[in-house]
């Protein structure tokens, strides 16, 4: 921040997402410890404590929209400052046997810390908010999030003019996700041994329409697929959001398998019903492990609520 800077500009938040390289020792678990990555960074000057603790609540408050819509179970816990220093700091993570942190939440009142900030000393176990015991588990950090104070305004010289024009020292905060870990992270506890699956609404499709196999009919079943593909991306949150397999070389089972594999949240199955007096299609609702038989118009009509991007 320039020393001509006014106080009626604060708070500023400046943010990058970009690629990052680290020497990582020992790359594991794919995109979760990696040497190249996709980081979110921000960085916010204020004009006072309480004004900088204010963004810092916003800024949380926003990563927590962003798991929810994500829905992902997330954990809001208080981490340790570390070498970035600072006054306070919140770590975000998802629940997993593989993650690298250990924290201990309250599940009475969501209260949370890393086992980083514990006194070793110390080996109450006791939530100090409600008082109930507390969880221990593993987990997977996607987010952080420091108040930084003065710390390093005052080494580069982060200024703003107050009502007197006078310089004073900018109160920071920093911020990041890792979008590839969040990626990651999110198939890893949302997944099981079977098939993947994807936090739905970064699904890369939303939608799987799969025609007959090549022989009976099969221009018809391929009109009838092609139809329907271009009424659902006629819906603006469906564009670009389905794909036809038209693999017909394989037999439906198989391609539904492995669309099931691959995570389609939604599969549209263009079998003999859809050439009844009545057509109906098989949409299969892979995540809720439902089927149902319905006409062009119905499925749109069910389908144009899904969430995307």
């Amino acid at each position: 921040m320039g020393n001509n800077l006014s106080y009626k500009k604060l708070p500023v938040k400046l943010y990058q997402i970009s690629r990052k390289f680290r020497d990582e020792m020992h790359p594991r678990h794919g995109l979760l410890r990696s040497r190249e990555f996709e980081m979110k960074d921000l960085y916010t000057f204020d004009t006072t404590e309480e004004n900088a603790k204010k963004t810092y609540e916003e800024v949380c408050q926003v990563y927590e929209n962003i798991f929810n819509r994500l829905g992902l179970q997330f954990k809001k816990v208080i981490g340790a400052t570390g070498n970035i220093g600072g006054k306070l700091s919140h770590e975000f993570l998802l629940q997993s046997d593989i993650g690298e942190d250990t924290i201990k939440v309250c599940n009475s009142c969501q209260y949370g810390r890393n086992i980083e900030v514990e006194d070793p000393t110390v080996r109450e176990n006791k939530c100090p908010s409600c008082g109930s015991e507390l969880d221990k588990m593993s987990a997977i950090e996607v987010g952080h999030s420091f108040l930084l104070g003065t710390k390093y305004s005052e080494i580069l010289g982060s200024t703003y003019k107050d009502k007197n024009a006078k310089n004073i020292v900018t109160q920071m905060g920093c911020y990041g996700l890792g979008v590839t870990r969040i990626l990651q992270a999110g198939i890893e506890v949302l997944s099981d041994d079977e098939a993947i699956r994807w936090p739905k609404i970064i699904s890369p499709y939303q939608i799987c329409i799969i025609p007959q196999m090549k022989g009976y009919m099969e221009d018809k079943f391929m009109e009838l697929s092609n139809n329907l593909y271009d009424k659902l991306v006629a819906v603006p949150n469906l564009r670009g959001e389905v794909v036809i397999d038209d693999r017909t070389r394989f037999t439906v089972g198989n391609r539904l398998a492995q669309a099931n594999r691959l995570g389609y949240p939604y599969v549209v199955v263009i079998g003999k019903s859809a050439i009844d007096e009545e057509p109906k299609f098989e949409l299969q609702d892979i995540y809720n492990k439902t089927t149902d038989f319905l006409s062009s118009s119905q499925i749109i009509s069910k389908l144009s609520h899904v969430k995307t991007t």
